[in-house]
């Protein structure tokens, strides 16, 4: 072998090594030695209690009372790579963090782990005790520390101690390398005295196969063991913790109306840049670009990607590409939310005249869908049931597509089961909750979810609209281009529905005022952009 072969740049080196070929890390004893010396001690003193422990407490429990005598396995997921060596930002899947309440960007790879005990003996009178498993920070006198670009701190930064993250949360915590005995120990079938678990599946590939793995080497007879039937028990588990947010505790609701606020803020900022936009050659770009500035500074994140979509991109209900240049005489639909340190989300459109006052062509799309949002709104009341705030609202909308003439049928024919030809221009749902997902709850069951009461606690969404684009032959020319939405966040309370939202102004003329306001306190003397 000659010396070639023995160089790091040789054919001969693994793959997985040569990514940090860039680095031109030292390995010699006195570089580790050196690096391993002379850092100040870390703080000893641990931090308080967070707010949101009691309440993640109280969802353990209930979580804990659904499934007596079983494992229960809840991944917070690995980092997700972007491309090559580099990670999105991390975030922990959504049934984690609620039971815990770790939000931001804490402990990719962690665990929590609800383990069994006698009826009523576990954490605070449950089933169950839990423990968070993680890595925990690295001493300064460690590897670790410098050479591990994804979890060293002169990489990351500091991580928590197991004895922060235990004051913090009130939670028992362990050290990672734990982590497997602590799954597959005494695995087997409950009647020769094992134990079940029930995973959240595809969060952590990793730890479905160890779980996978111990419910093979344990069962009585591995070759015929059905994982499909094993599967779908796992699936009950992410149901119930689906289900278990229908109902928002007050932290939560605190929280919404956190992320409202600064989603809030963001729409300010956009009507600050409509100017600027109208410019610009990528103008839904610069939409894009002040809302998301604005959610980095107030909040965690986006809570999902910015549609800013001008004339015809706005009859495409997803359009996150924001390439589209703005013109003064179009309309924006800016469908956007700020995600919040605790993870949970915003989700509020409006749509805005470009130049700053709606055509009367516009203004008429625009009152019938904010009208379809009051009929919606005034549907939703404690008692009633989810769905009858979509037919509340689609009922409106066929109302004014057959005063227009647009629709081929009667209005009764075109909403009953059978027709439906209004869902043309409004082929999306009006409501879905809302949360720590921006599509709060969405494995919940369909009794509980479209088919489910009113309840206090409940947040969700109201977002009707009305697309016409410009290739429909169906329609007038004078319609078509024009692409609405209005979406507010509302909480249920006991005296009825509340909108989070109201902030943002709805109708047209407030609209206009509201934009007008924006532009004058900016320079002091423009009404309106123009472009």
């Amino acid at each position: 072998m000659n010396d070639a072969e023995n160089t790091p740049t040789s054919a001969n080196q693994p793959l997985e090594e040569r990514v940090n070929n860039r680095s031109q890390r030292p390995s010699s004893d006195a570089f580790k030695a050196f690096m391993a010396s002379n850092w100040a001690p870390s703080s000893q003193e641990l931090p308080g209690r967070d707010d949101v422990a009691g309440h993640a407490a109280t969802r353990r429990k209930a979580i804990s009372a659904l499934f007596k005598g079983e494992r229960l396995v809840l991944p917070a997921g690995p980092p997700k790579v972007r491309s090559n060596d580099c990670d999105y930002r991390f975030r922990p899947h959504s049934g984690f963090a609620h039971l815990t309440g770790l939000g931001l960007d804490h402990e990719p790879d962690a665990v929590l782990v609800l383990e069994p005990v006698d009826e009523g003996k576990g954490d605070d009178g449950g089933n169950h005790r839990a423990t968070l498993y993680f890595r925990p920070l690295a001493g300064r006198d460690t590897e670790q520390f410098y050479a591990d670009s994804r979890s060293g701190e002169f990489w990351i930064g500091a991580r928590p101690t197991l004895a922060e993250f235990e004051a913090r949360l009130g939670l028992a915590t362990g050290h990672i390398d734990q982590l497997e005995t602590a799954i597959t120990k005494n695995v087997g079938a409950p009647e020769i005295g094992g134990i079940s678990i029930r995973l959240v599946r595809k969060v952590d590939e990793n730890i479905d196969a160890l779980v996978d793995t111990a419910r093979y080497n344990t069962a009585k007879d591995p070759e015929n063991l059905d994982m499909g039937v094993l599967d779908a028990l796992d699936e009950k588990l992410s149901e119930a913790l689906s289900e278990l947010r229908l109902i928002k505790d007050e932290w939560e609701i605190g929280q919404m109306e956190l992320a409202v606020a600064a989603t809030v803020e963001g729409f300010e900022e956009v009507v600050k840049v409509l100017p600027r936009a109208l410019t610009h050659a990528r103008g839904e770009r610069v939409v894009e670009g002040a809302f998301f500035a604005r959610a980095r500074e107030v909040g965690n994140e986006l809570g999902y990607d910015t549609i800013a979509a001008s004339g015809n991109n706005a009859t495409v209900l997803h359009w996150t590409r924001n390439t589209g240049k703005i013109h003064a005489g179009e309309l924006l639909l800016l469908d956007a939310g700020v995600e919040a340190d605790s993870l949970y989300t915003a989700d509020i459109t409006r749509t805005l005249p470009a130049g700053g006052t709606f055509s009367d062509v516009q203004r008429k799309v625009y009152q019938a869908v904010l009208d379809a949002a009051d009929a919606g709104f005034a549907a939703a009341q404690p008692g009633t049931k989810f769905r009858d705030i979509h037919t509340a609202a689609t009922t409106v909308l066929a109302e004014r597509l057959a005063e227009w003439g647009l629709l081929p049928v009667s209005v009764e024919e075109a909403i009953s089961p059978d027709g439906q030809q209004h869902r043309r221009w409004m082929p999306h749902g009006t409501s879905h909750h809302l949360g720590l997902d921006v599509h709060d709850c969405a494995q919940a069951k369909r009794e509980l979810y479209l088919d489910g009461v009113l309840a206090e606690g409940m947040v969700f969404t109201i977002e009707p609209g009305l697309y016409f684009k410009e290739e429909d032959l169906a329609i007038p020319e004078e319609y078509r281009g024009i692409g609405v939405r209005i979406e507010d966040d509302i909480l249920m309370t006991a005296n009825g529905p509340v909108n989070l939202s109201a902030a943002l102004p709805r109708t047209p003329e407030d609209v206009e005022t509201w934009m007008a306001g924006i532009y004058r306190e900016a320079d002091g003397s423009r009404q309106a952009p123009q472009g």
